[in-house]
């Protein structure tokens, strides 16, 4: 199974942001999904996850950094810098900023990583 990036449905957009999700990429109805992000310098996701658990996404992911570069804050504290050319992995508790204009490939649980995106476009819509 491969899709390409165009076709991939946009499941959230916002100044600067538009993540496109595949919610079931290959695996049992919604087990994991693929996701692909576009995220502009300067975005910085912590407002968007206040009144999660510790105010941070619930859900890992693994994933590759394209282009650009971000930073992950763990709610332990501890923050890592992830570049163009890195893989990773994410645990649950964390938030992202974007140094710069990245581009990123996600495969998370949709179970939790569905509740946090449901949690964002809330937040989007009260605006």
């Amino acid at each position: 199974m491969h899709i390409t990036k165009t076709d991939i449905p946009v499941r959230l957009e916002a100044p600067g942001a538009v993540a496109r999700q595949v919610p079931d990429f290959g695996t049992a109805e919604g087990a994991m999904g693929a996701e692909y992000f576009s995220l502009a310098t300067g975005t910085d996701l912590a407002p968007l996850l206040v009144g999660l658990d510790g105010d941070a996404c619930a859900s890992p992911h693994w994933g590759y950094v394209i282009q650009g570069q971000v930073v992950v804050t763990y709610t332990d504290g501890g923050t890592e810098s992830c570049s163009a050319g890195d893989v990773f992995h994410w645990p649950a508790g964390h938030s992202v900023r974007v140094d710069d204009d990245a581009e990123l490939v996600l495969f998370s649980p949709q179970d939790s990583h569905g509740a946090v995106m449901d949690h964002i476009a809330t937040k989007l819509a009260a605006g």
